[in-house]
Order: structure tokens, then C-alpha cells, then sequence
């Protein structure tokens, strides 16, 4: 099991009763966590501090809603608050920037596939480690957002192929060009929807997605597997990974972020695998 420790810029400080309170740098966030199913351990008055609320009804509610900006591990990020109850920043990535970055240093100058990218904090991650990554990610608007941490982190001149489209089909296409690469960083989301209109959901889609990612791997190459779908567990993982990349060294794990109130919040699972 993987704890997080909140890293420069972000701070889990309780959770309970569907809900997660954290800082981000300045502001204090309270929103929605399904899987906090325990109860809060901080009183009230604690929880009243936030400076932003989301509601699923109403949105978000709070004085200032404009950006800020927070940094992390050497990056500097900028969250805002979105329609979605997200603000552009997934902390639990950031405990596997060391392993990324030790498989990068194994393999200088290594190309990476980086798919469902996000807002780019692990793509930026690799570049300032000496990556040369391939970030994709299906909306316009998180792409550009990507870039834009990208200047504030002072990155924007290092090697990363910015590109908007659905990561199955991009995947597909990288395999008929004939493109390898050296590590691959997939967060699949537990539903949506493909280029095709087709609806998403992992549990069903997931063989083919690894598939794809196999069909543009080179033969030492790492993987990271990262899933926020109920249902699933660290056997599922490495077992899809076994299925799609073959023989090699894997391990999974469950997410689990540590609140300062002592409670804790699991946010998914984790699997790793290097080929060989």
C-alpha cells in the first residue's frame, strides 16, 4: 500500500462522511470523496475554514474562484476551480515521480507515452528529468492548461509532443508509424467517452487500451498503471498488465492518502511493470 505524505503544496487534512478537506498552497478545498466513508475527525469549525466548496448541486462556492498557483516538488502549477468538482491537480501522482524518474535515468533521453496526461504535472515531471514525452489528452482545454504550467514551471522549451486526441485511437496510429517507447504512463478515468462516440468504461475497455500501449512498447519498457474504478484491486492490475505486456516485473498496489487528522482516504490503485 502506497501512503501519500502531502508533498510542497498540498496538504490532505481530514476526510469523512463522503467529503475531503485539503490545502492547495493558500486555499483550503472541501469537496466530494465517495470512498470517504468513515466519519470526519476534525470538528465543525475546521471544516467551516474552507475557502472553497463544491457542491454537486449548486457548483462551487467561495469568495474567490480565480486561479492560484501552487508549487510542487519544483513545479509550479496553476489549479482552478472546474464544472467537474475537480482543480487541476492530483497529488497522489506525485509519489511515483521518484520511481519515474529513476526509470528515466536508467534510459537517457527515453521517450514516453503519457495518456489521459491531465493538466501535465507528471509529464513535467519527466521532462525536467531528461524525458522526451508524448503528452495526449482528448480535451483542448486541459491540453493548453498543460502548457500553460509548463511556463509557469519553466519548461516550456523542453522536449514534449503536446497533442489533443482520444488515447486509444493516438495509440493505434503510434503503432502503424512505427513509434516505440521507452516508459508508458496511462490514468485511464473509470468512464467517458472515444472518438467514435463509443461510451468508456474501463473494466471493459481496459484490455484493449493495454493492447494498444503493448503494440508501441519497447522490450525493457516500463509501464505505470494508475485506476480510480470501485470494483478493481491490485490483482486486476497485475493481471491486465500480465495479459497485454508479457513476462517481466510487476507490482500493484492500493493509494492511500494520510490526513493530517490521522485519517485516511484510498484514492484508487497502482500497478508497475518493467518488461524483460
Amino acid at each position: 500500500m502506497t501512503r501519500v505524505d502531502g508533498p510542497i503544496g498540498h496538504e490532505l487534512v481530514d476526510c469523512g462522511d463522503g467529503r475531503r478537506l485539503e490545502r492547495f498552497g493558500p486555499r483550503l478545498v472541501d469537496r466530494p470523496a465517495p470512498a470517504a466513508v468513515e466519519r470526519r475527525r476534525l470538528p465543525s469549525e475546521s471544516w467551516n475554514a474552507a475557502d472553497l466548496v463544491f457542491d454537486r448541486d449548486h457548483g462551487w462556492i467561495g469568495r474567490d474562484q480565480s486561479p492560484w498557483t501552487v508549487g510542487l516538488d519544483g513545479l509550479t502549477l496553476e489549479l482552478r476551480p472546474t464544472a467537474a468538482g475537480q482543480i487541476g491537480l492530483f497529488p497522489e501522482h506525485a509519489t511515483f515521480w521518484p520511481w519515474l524518474r529513476d526509470v528515466v535515468g536508467d534510459r537517457p533521453g527515453a521517450a514516453v507515452l503519457h495518456l489521459f496526461a491531465a493538466t501535465g504535472a507528471t509529464t513535467l515531471a519527466l521532462a525536467r528529468s531528461g524525458a522526451q514525452v508524448t503528452h495526449v489528452d482528448a480535451a483542448r482545454g486541459v491540453v493548453a492548461w498543460s502548457r500553460r504550467n509548463a511556463e509557469l514551471s519553466g519548461l516550456a522549451d523542453r522536449p514534449v509532443r503536446w497533442i489533443v486526441d482520444d488515447a486509444l485511437a493516438f495509440t493505434r496510429r503510434e503503432a502503424r508509424r512505427g513509434r516505440r517507447f521507452d516508459l508508458l504512463v496511462l490514468d485511464p478515468p473509470s468512464w467517458g467517452h472515444a472518438a467514435s462516440g463509443e461510451r468508456w468504461e474501463l473494466r471493459r475497455s481496459l484490455p484493449d487500451l493495454l493492447d494498444a500501449a503493448a503494440s508501441v512498447a519497447t522490450a525493457e519498457a516500463a509501464i505505470l498503471l494508475t485506476a480510480h474504478t470501485t470494483g478493481l484491486d491490485p490483482v486486476d492490475l497485475e493481471a491486465a498488465l500480465a495479459d497485454a505486456f508479457g513476462s517481466g516485473s510487476i507490482s500493484a498496489e492500493p493509494l492511500v492518502i494520510r490526513a493530517r487528522s490521522g485519517a485516511e482516504l484510498s484514492v484508487g490503485i497502482a500497478a508497475r511493470m518493467i518488461r524483460g
